[in-house]
């Protein structure tokens, strides 16, 4: 029987004796809702992805920015990569949309022929363990938002990484810049704290998917469950597709993170399971057509 053919929408990789990667560097470690990344703070390059993703027709991969201290290097870094193995096959920088150079800075990261995002990572709660950034309004700063807009000029998507309780407002920010693809990552981090309940992300979703400049990522949902299984994240991965529509969405491994979580092959076996009632047209979409879409790959 064929292996079948996948399109990872969201790795990563690191060589942490050639760069450096804030968040990786230790002991000791900073605590945060990833768990313990001491297991995975060592390299993850192309070939330990693809002994990962042995048990598939890997065809192509989106990398997302690894948190490397220099973004532009790191791009840099990519795209010789991709030269030299054919993957990644896309590339999403990571950028801080505020600085006051950021039309150069996104000038600099263009010239990399596989570039077709930029992530921003927005993650913010007053618990220090929950947040990945330093302070909750970047999507109506000013400044932000002058970066945010330079975007479409280079025909650039912004990948969205935010918890639930951040859903509406990126639901007005895509609704202003329906130019800009805006792509949810990890199936907008279904997490609830402070007496909120999973409604609040469905709520989210539900006016975030009512624009259609918008698709979500099914990934990363180890990072909120250590020890999630297949009936799990069955919900959420159904709701997710219910609201956003096959159409607009993508089955990703989030490796080498989610790795402290289950393998590679454990996790597409689940989000095999779950939609193992949808037709091979639609599958096809979640596993590889959509991501080629969306990331033009």
């Amino acid at each position: 029987m064929p292996k079948r053919v996948i399109v990872d929408a969201h790795h990563h990789l690191w060589d942490t004796t050639q760069h450096s990667y804030p968040w990786l560097s230790g002991p000791p470690y900073r605590p945060s809702i990833v768990g313990d990344v001491s297991q995975i703070a060592k390299n993850y390059l192309i070939d330990d992805l693809r002994e990962d993703a042995c048990a598939y027709d890997l065809r192509k991969t989106v990398h997302v920015d690894g948190g490397w201290d220099d973004p532009l290097a790191e791009t840099t870094w990519l795209q010789e990569l991709a030269e030299a193995s054919d993957l990644p096959s896309a590339i999403v920088a990571g950028v801080k949309l505020h600085q006051p150079d950021i039309a150069t800075q996104l000038e600099k990261h263009a010239a990399a022929g596989r570039l077709r995002g930029v992530r921003h990572i927005l993650n913010w709660d007053p618990d220090p363990l929950l947040t990945f950034t330093d302070r909750p309004d970047y999507m109506t700063n000013r400044n932000w938002l002058a970066g945010y807009a330079l975007l479409a000029r280079h025909g650039l998507s912004f990948d969205l990484q935010i918890y639930p309780w951040q859903l509406a407002g990126a639901a007005e920010l895509a609704s202003r810049h329906p130019d800009t693809m805006a792509i949810l990552n990890h199936a907008g981090m279904p997490y609830h704290a402070r007496g909120a309940s999973l409604e609040s992300w469905r709520q989210g979703m539900r006016l975030l998917a009512r624009n259609a400049n918008t698709a979500v990522k099914i990934s990363g949902l180890g990072m909120l469950d250590w020890k999630w299984t297949t009936q799990s994240i069955r919900p959420l991965v159904l709701e997710t597709i219910d609201i956003f529509g096959v159409e607009r969405c993508m089955f990703a491994s989030n490796f080498p993170v989610d790795r402290l979580y289950s393998s590679f092959a454990q996790l597409y076996q689940s989000y095999e399971e779950i939609v193992a009632d949808f037709t091979a047209g639609e599958q096809a979409q979640l596993f590889s057509a959509n991501a080629e879409r969306y990331y033009r790959i």
